[in-house]
């Protein structure tokens, strides 16, 4: 007898009888602080668009230049007849926003985590990684053939002792990463004792900065800036999809760094470069950070007033430090009902979270608060969550 999927259909079930099926909601124009979701007009809490440039005027021009000049597709990879003058402008752009040498541009900031863990280590070689990275962190790691270590979250004294471990078992060369802004809880990375203890080690840092950049440090330039730690940390990975409003991810640090994952790193040698038209809002977006710290400082601003309402109101809201805001709930079935009441009954639009993304026991609502969001925005989402938090019985 034929093999066949049926088994996925039990599975399928399993899952949404323990409240952990995903509802896949659709979305009808662009982004913003509204959206029309399933034919509805709803507030928009769960986009990733941090200072609202997913539709702003000059990303958008920006694209259509672009089309005009170079096509829409790019026909090839990097290495063979795809890397256009427009990629060498954005990579040298971003080099100078980061303020290091150089920059590669890739089509994700998962495909950037993946490519470059496994260009820098091998077999003689370790990874040690904090325990709540990114799923593309973790996926670079398991293609990696380098030893494995896992610290506790933020724990940089446990990263000194997983340091020496792998020290002492003959690592040639040790790779720590971190992400920069933890995205499921919005804490930050203590990266300058991370450096510290790195230094101490000889051991190399790689920071993944998709939820710090165009958020943290001057004008949204990331963690690295936050800290000062320009120059001390060896790869900084960041997204273009997030902050930056377009797509595609890059990997910025030395010359040497760069020339060499041009050479090594997978995604870069095997997979089609980033369309034209997204490579020109790149552009345009760190056009606009550069001109001006206003989007950052307003996003900030909202995320301080938002919160502060959240707690007052009772809410859970976790150690965030960042504009993510992170609404515990518990069990998944409760945050898939609370969801689900704030999209019916109130049309705030924010999506539930749980295992295997987080915890069991620690399901949420993940509120992404944007520079695009206004005063009043703010304050009819906190009034949306106080009435079905009153009526779930949650607060």
């Amino acid at each position: 007898m034929p093999a066949t999927t049926d088994f996925l259909r039990s599975d399928l079930d399993a899952l949404e009888a323990d409240g952990l099926l995903t509802t896949i909601r659709h979305i009808e124009g662009p982004q913003g602080a509204r959206l029309i979701v399933d034919g509805r007009s709803v507030l928009n809490f769960c986009s990733n668009n941090y200072l609202g440039l997913a539709n702003h005027p000059r990303l958008i021009e920006a694209a259509k230049a672009a089309l005009d000049r170079y096509g829409l597709g790019p026909g090839a990879v990097r290495t063979i007849a795809g890397t256009m003058t427009i990629h060498d402008e954005l990579e040298s752009r971003l080099a100078a926003f980061k303020g290091v040498e150089a920059a590669i541009s890739l089509q994700s900031g998962f495909t950037a985590n993946v490519g470059t863990v496994s260009a820098l280590v091998g077999g003689e070689d370790a990874v040690v990684s904090d325990e709540l990275n990114h799923a593309s962190i973790v996926d670079g790691v398991r293609l990696a053939k380098a030893a494995r270590y896992i610290y506790r979250h933020t724990d940089a004294g446990h990263l000194e002792e997983i340091l020496g471990q792998a020290r002492g078992a003959g690592a040639r060369r040790i790779l720590v990463i971190t992400d920069g802004v933890f995205s499921m809880d919005g804490d930050i990375a203590p990266l300058d004792e991370i450096v510290e203890v790195a230094e101490r080690h000889d051991a190399l840092v790689m920071v993944d900065d998709a939820h710090g950049e165009g958020v943290l440090g001057h004008g949204g330039r990331g963690i690295v800036d936050h800290f000062g730690l320009n120059g001390r940390v060896h790869v900084e990975v960041g997204t273009m999809s997030k902050a930056f409003g377009a797509m595609g991810g890059y990997v910025a640090g030395s010359r040497d760094l760069i020339d060499w994952l041009m050479q090594r790193a997978r995604p870069f040698l095997f997979s089609s470069a980033v369309t034209p038209p997204d490579v020109a809002a790149c552009i345009a977006a760190v056009d606009l950070l550069e001109e001006s710290t206003d989007l950052v400082e307003r996003l900030w601003s909202n995320a301080a007033l938002f919160r502060e309402a959240l707690a007052a109101a009772g809410f859970d809201t976790g150690h965030t430090q960042t504009p993510i805001t992170p609404v515990i709930l518990g069990e998944a079935p409760v945050a898939q009902e609370f969801s689900r009441l704030l999209f019916a009954d109130y049309g705030v639009f924010a999506q539930s979270i749980g295992f295997p993304t987080v915890p069991r026991g620690t399901a949420r609502i993940r509120v992404m608060v944007s520079a695009a969001h206004s005063i009043e925005d703010l304050e009819m989402c906190v009034d949306a969550f106080t009435s079905v938090g009153t009526a779930m019985g949650v607060v």
